[in-house]
C-alpha cells in the first residue's frame, strides 16, 4: 500500500522527528489509528510501551500490548489496529521502505525469525532502558539541522546497530531454538499464504510448494494453530477483500480480478459465503 499520504500526514503533526519517507519518532499516542488505517505496513514499525495497552491485529491474530513491552511489525504483515487505552504512553519508531532498503538487513536474520513468530514481547527493565536510549540518539540526530550534518547516514548506521545488537537479545529470549518442527511447517506455511493468497487458494498449492502432501499439511496446520490450512487461506483472501471494499475506490469486479478469481460472481458468493452478505452490502454497511 502506498505510504505517501500517510507520511505526509505524519510531516503535518507538531511533536514527529523524521526525515522524509526514511524513518519517524513520535510519542504521540493519536497516530495509532493514523497508522491503523494503512492495513500493511511497507517498511517497519516498533511500539514501546511504557504505560496502559493498545491492541492490534496482526497476521489475522489479536495481540494486547502492555506495560514495558514492545511490538515490531515487519514489511508486508496485514494487520487491524483495534484500540488503546486512555492512560497509554509509549513511544513509536517509523521506518519507511526507502530506509528499510538501505540498511539491507536480510529477513532470515534471528532476530526477523523470532519476531514473525512473536511480535509483542516484555522487556526487561535494562532492555527498556537500552531501547529509550538508541530512541533518544536517534531524536537527537533528527532534531539536529546543521549545515553538513549527514543525518541520513548517522540514523542508518545506528539502526543497523540497533537490529543487529538489540536483536541478538530479542532472538535469544524468544526461544528461537526451542522451535519443534511443527511450528517451523506452520511459520513456513503462513509464509507462503501471505505471498501468494491472491493467486493461489488451493492446499494442494501449497503443500507442493513446501513438499508435503495436503492431508499431512492440513492435519499438522490444523493441530498446531487450531485453524485449518484453508481457514488461514480464507481468512487472508477475506481480509484483503474487505480492506479493499472499504479503503480503496475499486469496483467489486476490480476486486474479483485482484483476487484472482474466475468471475465477479464467483467472488461474490465467495464473499457472501464467508461473511454473510455480499461485497456491496459490506461496502455500504
Amino acid at each position: 500500500m502506498d505510504t505517501t499520504k500517510w507520511f505526509s500526514e505524519l510531516e503535518k503533526r507538531p511533536n514527529v522527528d523524521y526525515i522524509h519517507d526514511e524513518i519517524y519518532l513520535t510519542d504521540d499516542p493519536s497516530i495509532i489509528p493514523l497508522i491503523g488505517s494503512q492495513n500493511e505496513n511497507e517498511g517497519v514499525i516498533a511500539y514501546i510501551c511504557m504505560q496502559g495497552e493498545f491492541r492490534i491485529q496482526i497476521n489475522l491474530v489479536s495481540i494486547c500490548a502492555k506495560a514495558s513491552s514492545m511490538l515490531i511489525l515487519l514489511p508486508h504483515q496485514p494487520f487491524q489496529y483495534e484500540g488503546f487505552s486512555e492512560d497509554f504512553q509509549g513511544v513509536f519508531v517509523i521506518m519507511g521502505k526507502e530506509l528499510t532498503k538501505k540498511i539491507d538487513i536480510p529477513d532470515s536474520l534471528p532476530v526477523f525469525i523470532s519476531i514473525r513468530r512473536a511480535p509483542c514481547f516484555m522487556l526487561q527493565e535494562k532492555e527498556l532502558d537500552a531501547f529509550l536510549n538508541f530512541y533518544k540518539m536517534i531524536q537527537g540526530v533528527l532534531q539536529n539541522n546543521d549545515e553538513g550534518f549527514n543525518r541520513k547516514a548517522i540514523v542508518k548506521h545506528l539502526i543497523i546497530a540497533l537490529f543487529y545488537g538489540f536483536g541478538y537479545y530479542l532472538h535469544k529470549s524468544l526461544g528461537q531454538n526451542l522451535k519443534t518442527r511443527r511450528d517451523i511447517i506452520i511459520d513456513d506455511f503462513i509464509k507462503l499464504v501471505q505471498k501468494y493468497y491472491k493467486q493461489e487458494r488451493s492446499i494442494s498449492f501449497y503443500a507442493d510448494r513446501m513438499c508435503y502432501t495436503p492431508k499431512y499439511l492440513s492435519e499438522v496446520v490444523k493441530n498446531g494453530s487450531g485453524k485449518s490450512a484453508g481457514r488461514w487461506i480464507n481468512d487472508y483472501v477475506i481480509l484483503e477483500a474487505k480492506l479493499l471494499l472499504k479503503s480503496t475506490d475499486l469496483t467489486v469486479q476490480q476486486i474479483s480480478d485482484e483476487l484472482n478469481f474466475p468471475s465477479q460472481s464467483f467472488f461474490g458468493k465467495y464473499f457472501k459465503r464467508e461473511v454473510g452478505m455480499s461485497p456491496n452490502l459490506y461496502r455500504k454497511d
